[in-house]
């Protein structure tokens, strides 16, 4: 009864990390097996008191950990969150009725997040910038982050010099960060719109603070070193705010998984391209037709690719994957494909591969949900799935990517 104490019995983790009891009733930062008493607030016990912890229960590295909403799970130990979060993977595959050939789980390492999205807000002590606390607006401080790289944490006076200029009495910024090569790129959404004097104190920040780039509501305020970013055997300099893997060695491991998926194919369609991710890692040993639906993105592959000795050609076509996959005719001429769609999958490109599609597929995905989705329409129509591989960029959220391997027996030509 809501606003009695209650005893309950966590039995399993929420998609989200929150512990579940019989009720439903969400019991945070808690594991299967613990007893815990606490008040109900809705479906929710609050402020539960651990009466018996979990095995696997840790002390949480980080200092913020129980105010900070970056992070859901540091109370667990590396083993419980690894087969957790492989158990996600396996849950969404099953509920298809799909085998999970998991192979391996890589998990980048602490203080290696190079990019993030940061909330800042002026504050009668000064500004404040961080992240925001567990659904809520509050924001809160990470002086000691230990999932971002060292480069943005000693880059916080510089986005608070940038906050106070930028932030409204009531209002927050959001301060799009990476840790580039070349220093710190920042771009600066839902500020204060520019003017000369602000302009002015704007470039002293960046000249103070050594930032490689500033942007500010979408127009680079300045630029003093591009800011790079070596993706494989090329250079390149992301668009402001441009997504890209959260960590090098995420990265890494994804990049992998794809060039092993792929395996010798001469002639690969990588599609939603983004950045080059995998389109310049490939392009070492075979030509790439690279898509994407962001123009700016592609031009930055393609200045990357033409100042990257050694490679095979790299053509771009700026395209709407979910409007105008590409029709079977035109991926008839690609021994593979590589699929990195964002978290709503591919459903209407996978069907045209379905259809008629190359002999191997490496997809990457975001959200395990939807890659399930996906992979049912791949394996009606002839397509095996080999294998997947868990990459754990995001440690300690209730974050999963995956990348795997799909093939079929090349089909024989149409008679006509």
């Amino acid at each position: 009864m809501e606003g009695d104490a209650i005893r309950v019995t966590v039995d399993r983790l929420g998609h989200k990390g929150d512990g579940i009891a019989p009720g439903p009733v969400f019991v945070p930062m808690c594991l299967p097996g613990e007893v815990v008493e606490g008040v109900v607030v809705g479906d929710q016990l609050s402020a539960p008191r651990i009466l018996t912890p979990s095995p696997d229960r840790v002390r949480a590295p980080c200092a913020q950990y129980r105010r900070c909403g970056g992070c859901v799970i540091q109370h667990a130990s590396d083993r419980f969150v690894a087969d957790w979060k492989t158990g996600i993977v396996r849950a969404a595959m099953e509920a298809r009725g799909l085998p999970a050939p998991i192979r391996r789980l890589q998990t980048s390492p602490p203080s290696t997040r190079r990019r993030a999205t940061l909330s800042g807000l002026r504050t009668k002590p000064g500004p404040l910038v961080g992240f925001h606390s567990r659904a809520s607006d509050t924001v809160v401080a990470i002086p000691d982050c230990r999932v971002l790289d060292p480069a943005i944490l000693a880059a916080l006076p510089a986005f608070e010099a940038l906050t106070a200029l930028g932030a409204s009495r009531k209002g927050q910024v959001r301060l799009k960060v990476l840790a580039s090569d070349a220093g710190i790129d920042v771009a600066v959404e839902e500020a204060k719109p520019i003017d000369p004097a602000l302009w002015s104190e704007l470039l002293a920040v960046a000249e103070a603070y050594d930032l490689a780039r500033v942007t500010w509501n979408g127009e680079v305020l300045a630029e003093r070193r591009p800011p790079a970013i070596r993706i494989g055997p090329a250079t390149v300099v992301p668009p402001p705010g441009a997504f890209l893997q959260a960590t090098a060695d995420g990265e890494a491991a994804l990049r992998d998984s794809v060039v092993e998926a792929v395996g010798d194919a001469r002639r690969i369609a990588d599609l939603f391209a983004g950045l080059g991710t995998f389109a310049l890692p490939l392009a070492a040993r075979a030509e790439v037709h690279a898509v994407e639906g962001d123009g700016t993105m592609l031009s930055a592959l393609d200045r990357g690719w033409r100042h990257a000795p050694g490679l095979h050609r790299v053509t771009t076509e700026t395209r709407d994957l979910f409007r105008r996959p590409l029709e079977p005719a035109e991926l008839a001429r690609f021994d593979a494909a590589v699929l990195d769609p964002p978290r709503a999958g591919a459903e209407a490109q996978v069907r045209r591969l379905a259809a008629d599609g190359p002999p191997r597929l490496a997809m990457v995905s975001c959200n395990p949900v939807t890659f399930a989705r996906d992979a049912q329409i791949l394996a009606n129509d002839g397509y095996a799935l080999e294998w997947i591989d868990v990459i754990d960029q995001f440690r300690w959220s209730a974050h999963v990517e995956l990348a795997a391997a799909f093939a079929r027996p090349v089909r024989s030509p149409k008679r006509t």
